[in-house]
């Protein structure tokens, strides 16, 4: 039978069902608790498998939007419990889901197109996203999914703990606290089997060491930013959590969407008056979309939620974002950092735009035909600009599946030395 059974993501009770399967069909080696519940009350499920004290962690759902990583985590726990060598000395834990709450408000399952995914997008602001709310937050104003995850890494103590994440259209990279030596050639002979493009310029790692194409190592403390005006900084997220126990993260992101436009290391020929000129595009995007919000805004009376909150989230980071771009030298100069750029760009606008139009829809106000034919043509130039190939579920999933494999290999023998 195969592993995955249907081609499209998985919902979280879809995860739950499955997690609760495995536990009974194999009571002895798996478990399935509840560790936490969100802000709306949804319960937070941890499904562990194995007993060893050594232990990993594999987070999925911390980004609503990002919904591969609950495939990969249901074909990883159904590969660990069938393959006794990978629990060999060592218990593997999976958080089914980060988010529960905005996974409920993301609703695209099966995307046919950027479009398509558009359509259903949510991704919350920073400060209700788990991973990042310390970033942003006060230790006493954490939300309760941020205070489950970190309870969860203070009892497992894990030497690796592994996010998955996703990007709607690129390439795959990866983001380690510290370095995990013999990562990056695997990692990238996998995304070539694969035909998926490593994005070695990704813009959410501007100015990141790496040990390898696309395999970024976050900067220590001392190291500036490379966008001073965004609020969040990774330094001080819960991926941080697991070096107080001596263990490291590796964040790990794949496309739905591969461009090959992102994995060009040649020079650009002129990347600060490029991403000058991205900058004022993006500004006059999100301007846009902001005259329709304001139009519209009277008529919202009562409406404010948290579609509405993110999209005015989205469109408050744009004006810093750009000036950061126009006034701070490049992180990168290769043709895929610039193409990183121009895609951040596109994506901020085009997001709020899209949760945005949700909130017009929900409500039947007259601004929403028109904000949807912007959406539409801000998804379709997004896409044939990058010239957009849908990655298969199952390459995304085994891509992502591989490259935690390795890297709980690679970090476990780095432990031993």
């Amino acid at each position: 039978m195969s592993l995955l059974p249907e081609l499209r993501y998985p919902s979280v009770p879809e995860l739950v069902a499955s997690a609760r399967a495995l536990a009974a069909s194999e009571p002895g080696l798996c478990a399935l608790r509840q560790v936490g519940r969100s802000r709306a009350g949804r319960p937070l499920h941890l499904l562990s498998v194995g007993h060893a004290r050594r232990s990993v962690l594999v987070v999925a759902g911390a980004h609503a939007n990002e919904p591969t990583g609950g495939s990969t985590l249901r074909v990883l726990a159904q590969r660990v419990l069938a393959e006794p060598e990978l629990r060999s000395g060592i218990s593997w834990h999976f958080l089914l889901c980060a988010d529960p709450d905005g996974a409920a408000l993301h609703v695209t399952p099966a995307p046919r197109s950027l479009l398509d995914y558009h359509l259903g997008f949510y991704r919350p602001t920073g400060a209700e996203q788990p991973e990042w709310s310390p970033s942003v937050l006060p230790p006493d104003r954490l939300p309760p999914e941020t205070q489950a995850l970190t309870g969860v890494i203070d009892e497992l103590r894990p030497y690796l703990q592994v996010t998955l994440h996703g990007t709607d259209l690129g390439g795959s990279w990866v983001q380690l606290t510290r370095d995990v030596p013999g990562l990056a050639e695997p990692f990238a002979k996998s995304a070539a089997q694969l035909h998926i493009p490593v994005e070695t310029g990704a813009s959410d790692a501007a100015g990141w060491p790496a040990s390898g194409p696309g395999v970024h190592v976050m900067p220590g403390p001392e190291t500036g930013v490379a966008y001073p005006s965004m609020p969040d900084d990774a330094r001080h997220s819960t991926w941080y959590h697991a070096h107080r126990y001596g263990g490291l993260t590796a964040v790990v992101e794949v496309p739905m969407w591969a461009s090959d436009l992102v994995d060009d290391p040649a020079p650009h020929p002129a990347p600060a008056a490029a991403i000058r000129r991205l900058a004022r595009r993006l500004l006059r995007d999100s301007l846009e979309v902001e005259r329709v919000l304001a139009e519209a805004l009277p008529r919202l009376d009562g409406a404010e939620g948290p579609l509405l909150r993110a999209a005015r989230w989205a469109l408050e980071l744009i004006p810093g974002l750009a000036e950061d771009w126009i006034h701070t030298a490049p992180a990168a100069t290769t043709m895929a950092y610039v193409g990183s750029v121009d895609a951040f760009g596109r994506r901020l606008p085009l997001r709020a735009a899209a949760m945005l139009l949700r909130v017009l829809r929900e409500s039947g106000d007259r601004a929403a035909p028109d904000l949807e034919r912007l959406v539409a043509a801000w998804s379709d130039a997004f896409a044939q600009r990058f010239r957009a190939r849908w990655v298969p579920l199952t390459h995304q999933v085994e891509h992502q599946s591989r490259t935690v494999l390795l890297a709980a290999r690679q970090a476990r023998e780095q432990a031993y030395q």
